[in-house]
């Protein structure tokens, strides 16, 4: 647009050829045509600056990771400082999320001093958080009120995550950062990742379930097979879709975020994605290449143990 200006400036000082007379311009009908031309170039000039400015600006947002990590988990108790491969799991986790690009500091939010120590022996930036969180999003919120610098943009990194691809990281954050750049407002103040659903994961409540929009933005969660059939089958041809333990959120929004009241939906899935899309607000998904490989179980340790020895991740 900017190099088309002095284009559009000749054009709008210029008649054209079909009012065109064959008398030639006078200085009067010169002036009217120029400074229409001028205001219309002036303008042009001046949304393609505000626009440039605005996408810079997010851009160069300031971005944190947070991994929310509790002691108390129902499935797992102490879970973030189970050994894999000799190192704890969170310590696996935060050397992962570590190799994101777009992050410009990495924390870890918790209630429990034992996890705080662990952290903090090999090098982590360590936060402590109160015990009444409900779920990592309201940790990440209280996470980021204690901290001195100001960011633009949280990302929610589980800590039961220890193969987490740091692409998956940029790509969320790249999503949201879209989302503000194309919208005068933002279209969406959360973002989160998708994979491919394995059959053997479709009845599966702790692998949940995702279906989005053909614009890519989420419809629903649920623990249960989402879309289901009338058959009760899975469909071998359907893409289903598998959420990744991971988000980002705008500031603005997760501030708000607990403030907002439990929803049906979310009590009754116990998934806090809900509470967001009940609420009205929208959440971009990218699809991506990865298995999940969460540790949920104590028999998961030794699958997440047996693909690292695989792929050299000792």
């Amino acid at each position: 647009l900017l190099r088309a200006l002095p284009f559009l400036l000749f054009l709008s000082c210029n008649k054209f050829p079909e009012q065109m007379s064959p008398e030639p311009a006078s200085g009067g009908d010169t002036a009217t045509w120029a400074v229409p031309g001028l205001v219309f170039a002036a303008a042009a000039a001046g949304a393609y600056v505000a626009f440039s400015l605005r996408r810079s600006a997010k851009f160069r947002s300031r971005v944190v990771g947070i991994i929310p990590a509790r002691y108390a988990s129902s499935r797992f108790q102490g879970k973030p400082l189970v050994p894999i491969l000799g190192k704890p799991m969170i310590q696996r986790t935060w050397e992962r999320a570590k190799l994101a690009t777009t992050l410009n500091q990495l924390v870890v939010a918790t209630d429990d001093e034992k996890i705080a120590e662990c952290c903090r022996i090999f090098g982590a930036n360590v936060v402590m958080t109160s015990e009444s969180c409900r779920n990592g999003t309201e940790r990440c919120n209280e996470a980021l009120q204690r901290l001195e610098k100001k960011y633009d943009i949280v990302v929610n990194i589980q800590g039961d995550e220890p193969l987490i691809e740091p692409e998956i990281i940029d790509g969320v954050v790249k999503a949201l950062q879209v989302s503000f750049v194309v919208q005068a407002a933002p279209d969406a103040v959360f973002s989160t990742a998708v994979t491919s659903l394995k059959p053997e994961d479709a009845s599966d409540p702790n692998r949940v379930k995702c279906v989005v929009d053909n614009r890519g933005y989420a419809i629903y969660f649920s623990r249960g097979l989402i879309p289901f059939n009338k058959l009760g089958k899975v469909s071998p041809d359907f893409p289903y879709l598998l959420h990744l333990g991971i988000q980002s959120y705008d500031t603005k929004f997760l501030g708000i975020y607990p403030e907002l009241s439990p929803t049906p939906l979310q009590l009754e899935e116990d998934l806090e994605q809900l509470k967001v899309l009940e609420n009205g607000y929208r959440m971009k998904v990218i699809k991506v290449n990865h298995d999940a490989h969460g540790v949920d179980t104590p028999e998961d340790v030794e699958k997440i143990e047996s693909l690292m020895r695989e792929r050299n991740l000792t």
